[in-house]
């Protein structure tokens, strides 16, 4: 079946006040491209105002607590990101996994708590350089697919990006054949877990995704879009790449 291609920007810990223009600007040029989903994941400071400037994209949140409220200084309840006009969270995303500790259960529980709050969850998983060169990077994803993905959900909102973690920041890129090779993977587990369904679920790319590149990595099989970090920062970057998918989408 054919699936919406998704282009989804985080901007990590980047972005104050006067970063809205760029927003603005790549807002202003998705819309030139209704074919493509387009997604802007800003810091929480600035959700609210870019989901005011976001021309009928979305605009979501790069992590939630797992809990809906508490003692918990320093988190953000799912309910706060739809509150503040996030339509959406990152959850697993490999800087939350490796920095800060965070498991398959606790990314599990991260998804559960972001959909019942009414969000769409993308679900992030990677293996380190270290598993990729042993061999065993497509075990090591796909248990990670297996133990955090939500014991039910609905499957128009939540979508699994694939992220190399020794591609993240680094200019390395998989092969295009190694990259179809693990969305496929993922594609065949999501199938075992729920059937034919799994034929609707996204499945971004995400590793030093350029606008050189995209083209190349979007048209692989089973890759129907690409989740952005710092090419996403700004309008030069991050259109060109949203402009690749559009292309693919016809």
């Amino acid at each position: 079946m054919a699936r919406r291609k998704y282009v989804v920007g985080n901007w990590k810990m980047n972005g104050l006040t006067a970063s809205l223009d760029e927003a603005k600007a790549i807002f202003a040029a998705a819309a030139e491209h209704p074919a493509v989903d387009v997604a802007l994941c800003p810091p929480f400071t600035l959700i609210g105002a870019m989901a005011a400037a976001a021309q009928g994209a979305a605009v979501g949140g790069q992590d939630c607590h797992s809990a809906a409220s508490g003692a918990f200084t320093g988190s953000v309840a799912a309910s706060m990101l739809v509150d503040a006009g996030a339509g959406l969270v990152i959850v697993g995303h490999s800087e939350r996994r490796d920095g800060f500790g965070e498991t398959d259960a606790d990314v599990k529980a991260k998804a559960e708590a972001a959909l019942a709050a009414g969000l769409s969850v993308i679900l992030c998983v990677g293996e380190p350089h270290a598993v990729r060169e042993s061999g065993a990077a497509i075990d090591h994803v796909l248990a990670q697919v297996r133990e955090s993905l939500p014991d039910d959900f609905d499957r128009s909102r939540l979508a699994i990006a694939y992220e190399p973690i020794w591609a993240i920041g680094t200019g390395l890129v998989p092969t295009v054949e190694d990259v179809a090779a693990m969305h496929g993977s993922i594609r065949a587990a999501l199938s075992e877990r729920i059937g034919a369904g799994a034929a609707e679920l996204r499945i971004l790319y995400g590793g030093s995704v350029t606008g050189d590149n995209a083209a190349q990595l979007l048209d692989a099989g089973d890759v129907d879009g690409a989740l952005v970090g710092g090419a996403s920062l700004t309008a030069a970057k991050f259109v060109p790449i949203v402009a690749a998918a559009a292309a693919l989408a016809g």
